[in-house]
């Protein structure tokens, strides 16, 4: 596939030009702030683009402010953010503007080389790809009437895959049930969460919505 690299990091930016062309992609840019991303993505138009979360001036979230841009004006470019830390706003900001072909992955993830390629695979496929991580510190935080607490340990397991972009027949290969075990858990996850029938809106993104801004 064709990438774009947005990290004010030499190295980084090195080590994933190295990593991305021996795995037979191709780097069409790599940028050091959020302008120069922005104009690489415009002239390019990449299938992905991976952004670091802080980059200059402020170091705070220029990333993400130009993913959310590159998803209004190009919502075919897939956007994969990455972070050096679990940043739970910042998480749930994207997501709110999920219509697939996104992810957010820690920085540490790019070691694990097989799982980073693939969730650049998902992400430019149209799928949603939440680090394993950041699932987990979000579904063990403890909060007054959440509703998280309503879920039993395997529904709390089958929503951990939902928020990492898995669709119900991997959840069940993973886990090993049936795919109809699978689709229980979701529609009581769903249930429990109160989430409407509405069919202008996805209630699996609802779901993952739900505890993201709980």
């Amino acid at each position: 596939m064709r990438l774009i690299l947005a990290d004010d990091s030499v190295l980084l930016r090195e080590g994933l030009i190295r990593l991305l062309t021996d795995a037979g992609h191709e780097v069409v840019a790599a940028v050091g702030d959020a302008p120069a991303l922005l104009d690489a993505v415009e002239l390019h138009r990449p299938d992905v683009a991976v952004i670091d979360v802080r980059m200059p001036p402020t170091h705070t979230d220029e990333g993400l402010r130009a993913a959310l841009e590159i998803r209004e004006r190009h919502p075919d470019v897939g956007v994969l953010v990455l972070s050096q830390y679990v940043e739970k706003t910042y998480a749930a900001t994207l997501l709110a503007d999920a219509t697939g072909g996104l992810g957010y992955l820690l920085k540490d993830r790019v070691s694990e080389v097989a799982d980073f390629l693939d969730s650049l695979t998902r992400v430019r496929a149209g799928g949603t790809v939440f680090d394993p991580e950041v699932v987990r510190q979000l579904l063990a935080r403890t909060t007054h009437a959440d509703p998280l607490s309503r879920l039993s340990p395997r529904e709390a397991e089958v929503l951990r895959h939902l928020a990492q972009g898995y669709v119900n027949a991997a959840i069940a290969e993973r886990l090993h049930v049936s795919l109809s075990t699978v689709e229980k858990h979701v529609n009581a996850i769903m249930d429990k969460f109160d989430l409407p029938r509405d069919p202008g809106y996805s209630r699996r993104v609802l779901a993952i919505l739900r505890y993201l801004d709980g």
